[in-house]
């Protein structure tokens, strides 16, 4: 990519305009502090253009590089929690700030180039326009990076982005720098230069408001006109002598083919604004060779497509206003049905205005489905009313107020997403739990880093027991009386004289070396009172059901989670006890299955008497 800096003019040479880029911007750094530019001696970085998966975790891993991070927030979608594609990382100083800038702009997070700029709190301070400067004619193949490359040599650089839409480059893009005289430098050494081959314009940002005014004023005054619906019989000359009644012309021309036949419509540019009004006002509509011309002022193709646009949505929204509430949809219809036929059917609730079956375009056979317009909202209702799941012909049918496809998508995404958000908020850590924080979704560091693997306390995933639902199991092979052996390995074994606690199965604490502390073992530790104490009384029976589910399931696999619910009825300090005292908990277990035996015993017969 040619540099600004690359393309002589006719007042400096490249090398000139080099030595004095490099001057103003060593200047620029010099004197710049993250302080001094607002909001930046928070030391928050804005780190945006992310991939919808990237978490807060994996921009924890990339950025605790670089210094300690005091937070981390991924903005996401109030409904869907869907990440919005930017974050904020919060360092403890502004010096580590300045090295993630510096270092990791444009860092590729999961093939995309993150874009990082100092977070600009103050929505006045973001929203003025002093040195923001816009760029257009862009070359497709530059990016983000390329184009802070090209801009960083006339300034410090708070933003910088290229336009773009569906991946690939709209041409144009926006350099914010810090001070009003970096954007000055810029626009005066790389507007008109070559970027790529191409003449790039370069300009201060004008706000939308004021491209809006500006553009209100041109509407205002306008002076060109656009003809249609011309007789292609009409010359240039009488085209000409047509409007030139009405003021001074520029030019009046006729659009034709290849052939020089006259395409029907054309344009006429007066000098006078008031003249080209005057002749739209007299013209329109006129009767010209047993046609009806059509004259406005003359529109821009994009200006042409957006008040397109905006009269068909009016169109929409009228129409949809229109049926709003006496429109029914109707499906599960018999294939034998017509139109008049259900028009018969509800007719006895009211004037209808149209009454029709779906069919396909090819067969004309019945959809199944159709519509029914009445002239009344209170008759649409009463039909709704009565009419849904009544039977005609051989099926019951379905009848409810039609409504337009998007409502319906859009419905049903906001179900989906209320679906989701509840299956989140299930899946996140209950008060108490360990990684809970109330009311704040933001990544905390932990104080001296994260735990190691093996010492990470294991919940279920959602947070709650794995319980089966009271109820009949799939009769197989039933244990002996008294539970019966356990397994090889099943029973907990004591733990030894390494420490408290027991392990379970097979597995034995590794001997420590000399001097050496043992690990800890992974896995859920020993349960205290203390620790049951400490824990919200929301949080106990669940603490001990993590622990007694894992003990009871090594001998009765099959009743594990009934079983666990049966015991969870205990008094806190029993099941401490059945914790604490595995003959104890193993006398607990075959009373459970005993009750549960029978219960199950007994339920084909009571399900006899009550066939007798």
């Amino acid at each position: 990519m040619s540099s600004p800096a690359s393309n002589p003019t006719p007042a400096e040479s490249v090398q000139q305009q080099q030595g004095n880029a490099a001057n103003e911007q060593q200047q620029a750094q010099g004197n710049f502090t993250p302080a001094a530019a607002g909001a930046t001696a928070s030391a928050s970085l804005y780190v945006g253009e992310l991939d919808p998966t990237v978490t807060e975790a994996m921009l924890f891993e990339m950025f605790n590089m670089i210094g300690p991070v005091a937070s981390i927030r991924v903005c996401r979608d109030a409904v869907t929690r869907r990440s919005l594609g930017y974050a904020y990382v919060n360092f403890h100083n502004v010096v580590d700030g300045e090295r993630a800038l510096e270092s990791l702009n444009y860092t590729l997070i999961k093939g995309k180039p993150c874009r990082i700029m100092w977070s600009q709190r103050d929505p006045a301070l973001r929203k003025t326009g002093s040195g923001n400067i816009f760029i257009k004619n862009l070359d497709a193949t530059i990016d983000n990076k390329a184009l802070h490359d090209t801009f960083s040599a006339f300034g410090n650089i708070l933003s910088c982005k290229v336009a773009m839409e569906d991946g690939s480059s709209k041409g144009y893009g926006f350099v914010h720098y810090e001070t009003h005289e970096a954007a000055e430098n810029a626009i005066k050494h790389v507007n008109g230069m070559l970027l790529n081959d191409k003449k790039v314009f370069v300009g201060h940002h004008i706000p939308k408001k004021e491209r809006q005014s500006k553009i209100d004023e041109i509407k205002a005054n306008f002076t060109n006109i656009y003809v249609k619906n011309l007789d292609t019989e009409v010359t240039d000359e009488e085209f000409h002598d047509m409007f030139a009644q009405y003021g001074a012309i520029t030019s009046a021309v006729i659009q034709r083919d290849e052939d020089g036949k006259s395409k029907g419509f054309g344009f006429v540019n007066f000098e006078d604004h008031e003249a080209a009004k005057t002749a739209v006002e007299e013209l329109h509509e006129k009767e010209v060779n047993g046609k009806a011309l059509f004259v406005s002022r003359a529109q821009k193709k994009a200006e042409r497509e957006d008040e397109l646009k905006k009269q068909y949505e009016q169109a929409k929204l009228e129409k949809m206003s229109k049926y709003q509430g006496v429109n029914l949809y109707v499906k599960n219809i018999d294939d034998d049905i017509d139109d008049e036929k259900l028009r018969q059917e509800f007719s006895v609730y009211g004037a209808i205005t149209s009454a029709k079956v779906m069919r396909d375009d090819k067969t004309g056979a019945s959809k199944g489905f159709g519509f029914v317009c009445f002239s009344a909202p209170d008759e649409a209702t009463k039909a709704v009313t009565e009419m849904n799941g009544r039977m005609i012909g051989s099926k019951p049918i379905y009848v409810a107020l039609a409504q337009r496809k998007d409502v319906r998508r859009s419905q049903l995404e906001a179900q989906m997403a209320q679906r989701n958000q509840i299956r989140m908020q299930q899946a996140m850590p209950m008060p108490g739990a360990p990684g809970y924080m109330p009311g704040a979704p933001m990544f905390y560091a932990p104080p001296g880093g994260f735990m190691p693997q093996g010492q990470r306390p294991v919940f279920p995933q959602n947070g709650m027991v794995a319980r089966p639902r009271w109820g009949r199991p799939q009769r197989g092979p039933r244990p002996p009386r008294g539970g019966g052996a356990p397994q090889a390995g099943g029973r907990p074994q004591p733990a030894g004289q390494n420490g408290p606690g027991r392990k379970f199965g097979n597995q034995q604490r590794p001997n420590a070396p000399n001097g050496a502390q043992a690990e800890t073992p992974a896995g859920p530790q020993a349960l205290t009172a203390a620790a049951l104490a400490a824990a919200p009384p929301e949080m106990q029976k669940q603490m001990l059901g993590e622990r007694l589910y894992p003990l009871i399931h090594q001998q009765q696999p099959e009743y594990a989670g009934k079983i666990t619910g049966m015991l969870l009825e205990m008094q806190t300090s029993e099941l401490l006890h059945l914790l604490e005292d595995n003959e104890a908990l193993e006398s607990k277990i075959t009373e459970a299955v005993e009750v549960l035996e029978e219960h199950l015993d007994e339920a084909p017969e009571a399900s006899e008497e009550t066939k007798a």
